[in-house]
């Protein structure tokens, strides 16, 4: 029979699931759990606003129908804005922001930081591949208009545009922001990628092309999956010794900018 004194000592040796979990001494198991709390978190609210729209919930189809409404109005007596939405949700559209982050891993991989070019393929493939699954599980349509001044194929819910734009952002970002010194050019750096994210998702909306409900959940999916991806390499870092950092200040990979080969 035991005694506390070795019940103790055997806590010590071999601690619980959740001790090792919440022990600030086992980096990287807390790390993981803090990280897969933080996806669970914002995935929350995406998978809620998901069941709103299978269930059809009144209240947010009358908001959605009055935005529509709203916005279709105003385009059809603008269109010079409506030229401007189409210039812009093509050009940062999800084919061009793919190729652009291509772009950054080939950079990345010429510069030897392997790790980082693949935080950055994942990121693009996982978010890329969940929105069409998504669109094809909730099968909602796209928003039906008299006089449309434009027209998209597909179904509605997460936006595409929405969805990658946040990818794109959220990984241009992340690599970035190692790149710029100052407060000035770091707030400046995550005024471009909001602005780049929110006006890609709107211009959807205000072509008539989308609900605001489907934007929003393109903006949850793709936070959900950078956070996912983003708190699965920064344990990474932890458990091959290297620096913690904040990614939201530092970037993902700060000493790629300093020795290419570092990661």
């Amino acid at each position: 029979m035991s005694t506390p004194a070795a019940r103790t000592l055997d806590m010590t040796r071999h601690p619980s699931w959740r001790r090792r979990r919440l022990d600030p001494d086992h980096s990287l198991g807390l790390r993981l759990t803090l990280a897969a709390t933080a996806a669970f978190l914002v995935l929350v609210p995406f998978s809620l606003l998901a069941l709103l729209v299978l269930g059809a919930w009144a209240p947010l189809h009358r908001l959605d129908t009055a935005i529509t409404d709203a916005l279709h109005a105003h385009a059809v007596d603008h269109p010079a804005w409506v030229t401007l939405m189409h210039v812009w949700s093509a050009v940062f559209g999800p084919l061009p922001l793919r190729v652009a982050a291509l772009l950054v891993v080939i950079w990345l991989l010429r510069r030897q930081a392997r790790r980082l070019a693949l935080w950055v393929t994942t990121t693009m493939v996982v978010g890329g591949l969940m929105g069409p699954l998504l669109k094809l599980l909730v099968g909602r349509d796209r928003p039906e208009l008299l006089d449309p001044v434009a027209r998209a194929a597909g179904y509605s819910f997460p936006s595409g545009h929405a969805l990658n734009a946040t990818l794109a952002a959220g990984v241009l970002l992340l690599v970035f922001l190692p790149y710029v010194g100052g407060w000035a050019s770091r707030v400046t750096l995550w005024v471009a990628a909001l602005l780049l994210t929110v006006v890609t998702g709107l211009s959807r909306v205000a072509l008539g092309v989308h609900f605001a409900s489907d934007v929003l959940g393109g903006w949850l999916l793709g936070v959900a999956v950078v956070a996912a991806t983003t708190a699965a390499f920064t344990s990474w870092r932890a458990h091959t010794g290297l620096r913690p950092v904040r990614p939201a200040h530092d970037g993902v990979a700060p000493e790629v900018e300093r020795h290419p080969d570092a990661t």
